[in-house]
């Protein structure tokens, strides 16, 4: 994604949707959701408002895109969990500890990423109904239903407690990210916040594999 300093002549000719959206992306990881403004995207960039809404209609189109990528990232944050789990465990395990790696990335990401935690979710139900919007066809969202979807093939879950488990999975652990992040639990030592996730994913395990 092009970065927020990009000058006027920096990116090559129709690559102008693309450079906007890469400031808006940094101002979003600055100072979150509130923080994407058309005109201040356009403004880092160095080319007009004017330019600018002929890529972007309105500042809910640049969110639009916004959100996307900050999604895109979001996925990617699990993702590195995921690919810390261990190979030299037996595959019964290896599943539990994805489940546990993809809550672990999700809070990771709300901590370290705040602005971009933020805007990836902010006035989502307004704009379900865009393309790449819908939650539920969202990079994070697929990997969570295709990991519950392997432990139901693996047995470790039975098949009739499989409806609707990811969004009880989903719920919990953005829940514990909201309190850790914006709630009474911002406040807490970084290691009580660090114990608060462990044991917090404890259970949320534990009671997706209760039979």
């Amino acid at each position: 994604m092009p970065s927020s300093k990009l000058s006027r002549h920096s990116y090559h000719h129709g690559d102008l949707a693309n450079a906007l959206t890469g400031a808006a992306l940094e101002l979003a990881r600055s100072g979150g959701p509130d923080a994407v403004v058309l005109r201040e995207a356009a403004r880092q960039i160095g080319v007009s408002a004017t330019a600018a809404y002929r890529h972007f209609t309105s500042r809910e189109d640049l969110m639009h895109a916004v959100k996307d990528c900050a999604l895109t990232e979001l996925a990617e944050r699990m993702q590195q969990e995921l690919d810390a789990v261990p190979s030299d465990v037996d595959s019964a395990e290896q599943l539990r500890l994805r489940l546990r790696a993809l809550g672990r990335g999700y809070i990771g990401f709300a901590l370290e990423r705040p602005g971009l935690f933020r805007t990836a979710f902010a006035h989502m139900e307004k704009m379900t109904d865009r393309p790449g919007i819908d939650p539920m066809q969202t990079p994070p969202f697929r990997m969570l239903v295709a990991t519950l979807d392997g432990l139901v093939e693996s047995g470790l879950i039975d098949g009739s407690r499989r409806p609707f488990l990811e969004f009880a999975a989903w719920s919990a652990v953005h829940g514990m990210a909201e309190l850790l992040l914006d709630g009474p639990m911002s406040h807490l030592p970084a290691d009580l916040q660090q114990a608060a996730v462990s044991r917090a994913l404890d259970v949320i395990n534990a009671g997706i594999m209760a039979p």
